[in-house]
């Protein structure tokens, strides 16, 4: 048995499922999770010395790849001071600066510490500042497991099958109105069936839980137009697409304003973390100035603040994001070629840092294009790539991920790697 195997199997006996997060588990792919001992630029160890050239990215904040020196060293200097003090800390001003820097819109900020836990308190704030209780979103965008939004979820909820959470009691779900993406006769229609009732519209504006989804020419102007038209804020999840695409995100390349954004991922390092900010008008509805609370104990922690720092300030230096969509056109380039080469039906959709593969004839434009990808032939892709020594995410319906530390030799090991895994289906 190797030590993988040893780990998982004490894993079951106290863990559910054997992880801590559900698509980790490789249900959908099949086989059992290895464990990783190290990690470093764009490579994992095993706990059985295998290196594996990583394309999860701890699903997306690793954009300058693992454990990169002067992250580390920011943390280091933070923990000379002490791991949490239960008080307001210098960090905590410095990235609510920078947040605002690269994304204007985000007129004041509050720090949490989870994506979750970002999109949860927008969506409370959206409805204590309107005095509205419904909530539009859209099917397949997955915005962490709250109550309210864990209504046709992607990630993992797709991943094993359940869309739909148990234990969320209808009357909570009958506040959320779910539609297509892509679809703006259908946000139209929502509005018109819920006049006056909508708090706001919540989206990944470019939805990545799902594989990866981009929005069709002026789909997100349309959205934006009807919640001003009818009164309801625009809530845009960034916490994927947020600092991986563009130093202001999503917003920044679209020239779209929301008015409140949720972070996380990029903001922490690799530390947990979330953040939720906007115009400055809503976010003073939150307590101790409103009525709306919201609070944290470990929020804005100092560790976790300056590993995001040092993060985001390596991201104003030089130009990143250019290389990094060459990357990531040179991984679409090598995908699109194996598959024509095997005759297999693919789509791939790629912007900046960001990519995913649906095996399918069919466009992808929204939920149900996604779903017409077959998951099972995923499946062994993802094993031909694991064993040749490429880490893909364990699931047909997750977004792959590239950094800076993959230019060079890690990329096109890689590519070679995943055109002979396509050649070998």
């Amino acid at each position: 048995m190797s030590a993988s195997d040893d780990l998982f199997q004490r894993a079951l006996l106290r863990i559910p499922g054997g992880v801590n997060s559900p698509v980790r588990a490789f249900r959908s792919v099949g086989g059992t999770p290895f464990f990783t001992r190290s990690a470093r630029g764009a490579t994992l160890v095993t706990e059985d010395g295998r290196e594996l050239i990583d394309f999860v990215c701890t699903w997306g904040p690793a954009i300058h790849g693992h454990n990169h020196p002067r992250v580390r060293q920011a943390i280091a200097t933070a923990l000379e001071a002490g791991t949490s003090f239960g008080t307001p800390n210098p960090y905590e001003v410095r990235m609510a600066e920078l947040i605002h820097e690269m994304v204007p819109s985000i007129g004041k900020v509050r720090m949490c510490n989870s994506g979750t836990e970002a999109t949860m308190s927008a969506i409370r704030l959206a409805r204590g500042f309107t005095g509205r209780d419904k909530i539009i979103k859209f099917a397949g965008c997955y915005h962490g497991h709250s109550d309210s939004l864990l209504i046709k979820a992607g990630s993992g909820a797709l991943t094993h099958g359940h869309p739909d959470s148990a234990g969320i009691p209808a009357s909570f779900a009958r506040e959320t109105v779910v539609i297509p993406f892509n679809d703006p006769a259908a946000v139209d229609a929502a509005f018109a069936a819920n006049p006056g009732a909508v708090a706001a519209v919540i989206l990944e504006p470019y939805p990545a839980n799902v594989g990866l989804i981009l929005p069709k020419p002026g789909f997100l102007d349309h959205v934006r137009s009807a919640c001003t038209r009818n009164g309801a804020l625009l809530i845009f999840d960034e916490v994927m697409t947020g600092f991986r695409l563009a130093r202001g995100g999503v917003q920044e390349i679209e020239r779209i304003t929301p008015d409140l954004t949720a972070l996380g991922k990029i903001i922490g390092g690799g530390l947990p973390v979330g953040a939720f900010g906007g115009r400055s008008d809503v976010m003073d509805h939150l307590a101790p100035l409103g009525p709306v609370y919201q609070a944290g104990t470990l929020s804005g922690n100092p560790l976790a603040m300056a590993a995001g720092i040092a993060s985001l300030e390596m991201l104003c230096e030089g130009d990143p994001y250019s290389r990094m969509q060459a990357l990531g056109r040179q991984v679409r380039a090598a995908l699109e070629s194996a598959c024509r080469e095997k005759g297999l039906a693919a789509r791939v959709p790629q912007t900046g840092s960001m990519f995913s593969i649906f095996f399918t004839e069919s466009e992808v434009s929204d939920y149900a294009g996604a779903l017409t990808g077959d998951a099972k032939l995923f499946g062994r892709f993802f094993h031909a790539c694991l064993e040749r020594g490429v880490y893909l995410p364990p699931s047909a319906y997750e977004t792959l991920f590239l950094s800076t530390a993959h230019e060079g030799g890690a990329i096109d090991r890689a590519c070679e790697v995943m055109a002979a895994a396509i050649r070998s289906l």
